[in-house]
């Protein structure tokens, strides 16, 4: 009755406790796709892959880097550097593209280089607004009416005309307002 039982106590070996021990768990799957469920699994859990000497290292995708790390995934504190590490990075990849474009800019010729841009300011309050000039055409018929003598027919003629088409204007739409009549 006080006999141990062997089986029982063995179960904590099972379970894994990094990539590679998850890796050879899923190897023992019995069909493919089992495996490559299993595999995934572990990717999605250890992040960190354990190295020949001991200690673990992190290979960070965006920056093609490897990271050592302490365990099979990231401390909080060692993501922190991971990700700081990753805003320098892309720090110098901005620096390196303004680089490379001013290099490439100034092997241009100076004639197919853009040209500066200028830059424009709005007004002040204090400055005046220009007052709007009628046109040209308009101001040559003022002058023309001012030093006209009224009597001439050239003179006169441009005021008749005006006067004809308010006259043609005020008949013309009391005709266009009443109804047409069909013809048979």
């Amino acid at each position: 009755m006080l006999a141990p039982v062997s089986s029982g106590a063995q179960w904590w070996r099972s379970t894994p406790f990094d990539f590679e021990s998850c890796a050879d768990l899923a190897e023992k799957a019995k069909s493919r796709e089992e495996k490559t469920a299993a595999l995934a699994d572990c990717n999605a859990k250890y992040a960190g892959r354990r190295k020949p000497g001991g200690g673990y290292t992190y290979y960070d995708f965006m920056q093609d880097r490897t990271f050592d790390i302490a365990g099979p995934n990231p401390t909080p504190e060692e993501q922190k550097k991971i990700d700081e590490q990753y805003t320098a990075y892309l720090d110098r990849q901005r620096r390196n593209r303004i680089a490379a474009a001013l290099m490439a800019q100034q092997l241009q010729p100076p004639e197919a280089q853009p040209k500066p841009v200028q830059q424009v300011s709005l007004r002040s309050e204090t400055e005046k607004v220009p007052i709007p000039v009628a046109s040209p055409v308009k101001q040559a018929a003022r002058i023309r009416a001012i030093n006209c003598a009224r009597s001439s027919f050239s003179c006169e003629w441009p005021r008749l005309s005006q006067g004809i088409d308010g006259l043609k204007k005020m008949f013309g739409s009391s005709q266009a307002s009443q109804p047409k009549q069909k013809r048979s």
